[in-house]
């Protein structure tokens, strides 16, 4: 939460400068990175709520706790960020259709570069929490920010081309920004979908069957299955033990085995463990 509101803190500021330089000067590609500042500022909100959710106890209808609200969040920040695109797109085919001089070129580069240092902040903030928690969709929208610092930084292209008189500049930018906006859009929606698909990533499941096979007692491996709900794992786990041991022996191999797996993986929040004694799948 505290690295949401420095995000949106930073972002509303850097949106609001900018907008007073677009109304100064009219320039529609520094107006195409204000809409897409304004909605990284307010992809914030959905994320937060999200947060707020999931620190709520499961309960006997919601049995895994309210961590899917973090990737419903995700659904609502990738279409904020393509909404922001479509805008952005309109404005530059219409100022393109009738180009106009940029007035105030030394506040537009000036605000070019506030919003490339703006982004970046921001983009430092989620990424580095996103990743420390677990968070898809805080690291999606930190990769988010990190792009658009490079947009605000093509606005400064329109600035040379004004300066030199060739009006048409300006929308072009605008038009290349928007693009950008997609790419990062069909970017982002990839990852919260596959979120929403219980994708997890193959190297983390390779990790937790180094520490599964090394837990002793356990044979073999039958079965591993993870999922993400929110920024917490949960993995359900199928071992192969000795089959002459006893019940006792066996429940112990499994908790030792479930502890060997939140140790290699500090985000596990749970972990089911079934053993099946050797020879039983003959």
């Amino acid at each position: 939460m505290r690295a949401l509101w420095i995000s949106l803190a930073v972002l509303a500021a850097t949106a609001l400068l900018q907008a007073v330089v677009v109304v100064l000067s009219g320039s529609v590609a520094l107006l195409s990175d204000t809409l897409h500042n304004v909605a990284d500022a307010l992809t914030a909100v959905p994320v937060g709520i999200a947060f707020l959710l999931g620190r709520r106890h499961a309960s006997t209808r919601f049995t895994y706790g309210y961590g899917r609200a973090e990737d419903i969040a995700g659904i609502v920040v990738v279409l904020v960020i393509g909404a922001s695109a479509i805008a952005a797109a309109v404005e530059s085919v219409q100022r393109l259709s009738s180009p106009a001089s940029l007035r105030d070129l030394p506040a537009v580069a000036g605000a070019a570069i506030v919003g490339f240092l703006g982004n970046e902040i921001a983009a430092r903030v989620r990424i580095r929490t996103g990743r420390r928690i677990g968070s898809a969709v805080l690291v999606a929208d930190g990769m988010h920010a990190r792009t658009d610092a490079l947009t605000s930084l093509a606005v400064l292209l329109s600035v040379f081309g004004s300066a030199f008189g060739l009006t048409w500049m300006d929308p072009v930018v605008g038009l290349a920004i928007a693009a950008m906006i997609a790419v990062v859009t069909y970017s982002a929606a990839r990852q919260v979908l596959a979120r929403l698909m219980d994708a997890v990533d193959p190297a983390v499941v390779d990790q937790a069957g180094i520490a599964l096979r090394a837990t002793d007692g356990v044979e073999g491996i039958d079965r591993i299955r993870m999922r993400w709900i929110g920024h917490d794992l949960h993995a359900e786990v199928e071992l192969t033990v000795g089959g002459s041991m006893s019940l006792q022996d066996a429940h112990e191999i499994a908790h030792r085995a479930e502890h060997c797996l939140h140790h290699a993986l500090p985000r596990v929040r749970s972990a089911t463990v079934h053993v099946n004694p050797s020879g039983a799948h003959l």
